[in-house]
């Protein structure tokens, strides 16, 4: 099994938006949503502040509570990964997903279903990578397999220091924010 993770730079971050402008068009995402953003977080107390620019998306988490509250089975975990995936059909568009989703990585389409970011597995599927790092201009965005323990993901996880967000949920985010 292949577990995907995205281990992103928050020191090389600048909040261009590059990755949120490429999803949206690779995916087709309407106008007034969005499966990732931008997030400006400033820590400190004047003057000795810390400004952290970071991407944000839906964690593929390895127990993610939005396949386990969907009550069609449209939210299920793609086979042999942990890409979490709706299938558009199966959606009734009750939301349990959307309020069991402590990322807030979840919107409800125009057209009445749940959308999310999927990690672009139909890029992954002709070994390309998702689209939001393929196109980042700072190159602070990884992606790859965990369980390879050559990939840039494990090696990177294994050296810098990285946070998860919203550890305490018990998700197991396979989003990574590396942090020095």
């Amino acid at each position: 099994m292949k577990h995907y993770a995205m281990v992103i730079d928050t020191k090389r971050c600048i909040g261009c938006s590059d990755c949120v402008v490429a999803c949206k068009t690779e995916n087709k995402v309407p106008e007034g949503f969005a499966r990732d953003w931008i997030v400006e977080e400033v820590t400190g107390s004047f003057p000795n502040l810390s400004l952290e620019y970071r991407t944000e998306r839906c964690n593929h988490c390895i127990d993610p509570p939005c396949v386990t509250v969907c009550p069609t089975g449209a939210s299920h975990i793609l086979e042999d990964t942990n890409i979490t995936l709706v299938t558009e059909e199966k959606c009734t568009g009750c939301k349990a997903c959307v309020a069991a989703c402590p990322y807030d990585a979840r919107f409800v389409m125009p057209e009445g279903f749940v959308s999310k970011c999927t990690f672009c597995a139909h890029r992954l599927e002709k070994n390309e990578l998702p689209a939001c790092v393929s196109v980042c201009p700072t190159h602070c965005m990884y992606f790859g397999d965990l369980n390879d323990p050559n990939s840039e993901v494990s090696l990177l996880l294994k050296t810098r220091k990285y946070k998860t967000l919203i550890p305490e949920a018990g998700t197991k985010p396979s989003i990574y924010y590396l942090t020095d």
